[in-house]
């Protein structure tokens, strides 16, 4: 069976890993670009329960949030990226600006985001704590993340670009 699921197929799969005693944890992004900060992170993650479920932003969310430029890598591509990674045991897209819903129903026993998150504003928090669970933050790997990760991509491109003498300059 594949890792990448619907939401339907997960709540199902939670239900089984609750009757096994298996500890669900749960996290959720855009994951466009993998880095070493996000290795790090579901590591850390997965390392809080038996089970590591990726609530992953679709391309639809992911423009609405950070902007027309965003994501880098399609939905395909960034779920058959993170389902491959050890830790990561099944990954389920939402379309929503946040996971809300989708905690709603899987309803997991340890909520996770990255220690940029003030506990108050993680979404989902209610749910967790309200069901007996625990929500976690986890520091982040220092001068890692996506947009940093771009910004360095394009000066680099930029910096490596051969001069053509066919190349028209701009006026202005």
């Amino acid at each position: 069976m594949s890792p990448i699921v619907s939401l339907n197929r997960l709540v199902r799969l939670r239900r089984t890993f609750a009757r096994q005693g298996k500890t669900v944890v749960f996290t959720n992004g855009a994951f466009d670009i993998l880095h070493r900060g996000h290795v790090e992170y579901l590591t850390a993650a997965k390392a809080l329960g038996d089970m590591l479920v990726v609530g992953l932003n679709t391309d639809a969310s992911i423009r609405r949030i950070k902007g027309r430029g965003r994501p880098i890598n399609e939905n395909a591509d960034r779920a058959a990226v993170l389902a491959a990674l050890r830790d990561v045991d099944y990954v389920c897209f939402f379309g929503e600006d946040t996971p809300a819903k989708m905690i709603a129903r899987l309803v997991p026993d340890v909520l996770v985001k990255g220690a940029d998150w003030k506990p108050a504003q993680i979404v989902g928090r209610d749910v967790v704590e309200g069901a007996g669970g625990v929500v976690k933050t986890i520091r982040l790997t220092p001068g890692r993340s996506t947009t940093r990760l771009i910004h360095r991509i394009v000066r680099t491109s930029r910096l490596r670009r051969p001069h053509s003498p066919h190349r028209r300059r701009l006026k202005g």
